[in-house]
């Protein structure tokens, strides 16, 4: 017999979750299609244990911070393994979560890999055993998956999937990449002991962020220990016999004796071996899928949300992405779409960005004119301790009212911060908003309401 659905989700990641929970509770019947563990990336390899492990090196930062105010601590050392296997359990259960969440809503999952045989059909197979269900509508929402070069000793190397299933932490270790995930990775390894090597294929990192956000973490992972090595590719991997791993460079320069080299590249969607070409959906040269801004593809009753279309592969981009999908396919709202712009985010860096808007290039390249108000403190956190770390603020303005399109932040309590001023930016706020709210008194975010 076959199955039908008026909606089948093709991945349980947050974008495929968040829009089959909100659809089934407006009386939709939903499935769900998924290979992996419920939650995708954000979940098991992503969001939640990456904050874990920022959570452990801000703690340790912490405890190099202690002295300074009194207390008489001595670390010895860090228990990476029960850190791991608690990390691991947590997760377990919040897979368990998204398991009684689903079945609460009577939302059935089909455990196996699917591919689409026509617009309206799923095949899911599993351990060799084939299942067709039908669907009215149908979501792709695969996610995405890390990339690995294709270069001699690449497999040496792992990636940020791999980063989770360390039982050790590694003396020695060399991060090739200069995205967020590489910032994030090195920051958190360096605190928590290891020696680390970025290679950067050009001279910066985060070159799609504020510089001024950039220049501000390079000074400070340099001043935390941090080895980068820009306008660096790599050509080749090697490991000797004793199991360490070398890296060569195109110009010939080795870094030898490392205990881990980890993949920090970019990602690749999820696009293939699913059946786009049975269906003629087409997708980028880079393998997204394409949607218009009320995430349709092509075919019509096809939507893609997440990191898969190729527009800020943030998890809360994706939930919301698929929540409004849910709301004008089973809610009778025509008009529900997620607007993409102004979308706020954070890098867990050490120290930690937040940022909202648009860049300073960007707004000057969109509006010509604009003014700045920029500002470099040092947090109070810091004010007993000989090794003071600054912090960065930059806000961005535009027209004769200063309306705010971008706010820039670097410093203790950027990741908290941000949320509450991307809801003024979202709301068309002008500096002179601002400018008229009482500080707090003393933090960090106070810094925004003071800017001349």
């Amino acid at each position: 017999m076959k199955e039908r659905y008026d909606l089948l989700v093709l991945g349980a990641g947050s974008g495929g979750i968040a829009t089959a929970r909100r659809a089934a509770s407006y009386g939709a019947r939903v499935a769900i299609i998924e290979s992996g563990r419920l939650g995708g990336t954000c979940v098991n390899v992503g969001c939640v244990p990456k904050k874990v492990m920022w959570n452990a090196a801000a703690l340790a930062h912490g405890l190099e911070m202690a002295a300074d105010y009194g207390f008489d601590i001595t670390r010895h050392g860090y228990d990476w393994s029960l850190m791991k296997k608690k990390r691991d359990a947590y997760i377990a259960r919040l897979n368990g979560i998204y398991q009684r969440n689903l079945d609460l809503d009577n939302i059935k999952i089909f455990q196996g890999h699917g591919r689409l045989v026509d617009t309206g059909r799923i095949e899911v197979i599993c351990e060799n055993e084939k299942q067709l269900i039908e669907g009215k509508h149908i979501l792709i929402a695969t996610g995405g998956r890390p990339v690995v070069p294709d270069i001699p000793g690449a497999e040496y190397g792992i990636t940020s999937d791999g980063f989770f299933e360390l039982e050790d932490l590694p003396k020695r270790v060399v991060v090739i990449g200069a995205g967020y995930i590489a910032v994030e990775l090195a920051g958190v390894l360096n605190m928590l002991g290891s020696r680390v090597t970025m290679m950067l294929r050009k001279e910066i990192f985060l070159r799609n962020f504020d510089a001024s956000l950039r220049e501000c973490l390079m000074e400070e992972m340099l001043n935390n220990g941090v080895n980068i090595l820009g306008s660096t590719q790599v050509s080749c991997v090697e490991k000797s016999a004793n199991g360490l791993i070398e890296i060569v460079s195109s110009n010939n320069q080795k870094i030898s004796d490392n205990n881990c080299l980890i993949w920090a590249i970019g990602r690749r969607p999820n696009t293939e071996n699913i059946g786009l070409d049975t269906v003629g959906l087409e997708v980028t040269k880079e393998g997204f899928i394409e949607t218009d801004e009320y995430q349709n593809t092509s075919i019509q009753g096809i939507y893609a949300v997440g990191d898969i279309t190729g527009r800020a592969a943030l998890t809360p981009v994706a939930i919301a992405a698929g929540r409004h999908l849910a709301e004008r396919l089973f809610n009778n709202q025509p008009k529900a779409k997620l607007d993409y712009n102004n979308i706020p985010s954070v890098i867990f860096s050490h120290p930690p960005i937040g940022t909202v808007g648009m860049t300073e290039g960007e707004a000057r390249e969109y509006y010509g004119e604009v003014k700045v108000h920029q500002s470099r403190y040092t947090n109070i956190v810091h004010a007993l301790s000989n090794h003071k770390k600054r912090s960065s603020i930059k806000m961005i303005t535009v027209g004769a009212r200063e309306k705010v399109v971008g706010i820039h932040v670097i410093g203790e309590g950027a990741d908290e911060m941000m949320q509450g001023f991307a809801v003024a930016i979202k709301m068309g706020a002008c500096k002179s908003d601002l400018d008229g709210t009482v500080a707090i008194h003393p933090t960090a975010s106070e810094e925004l309401v003071l800017l001349h």
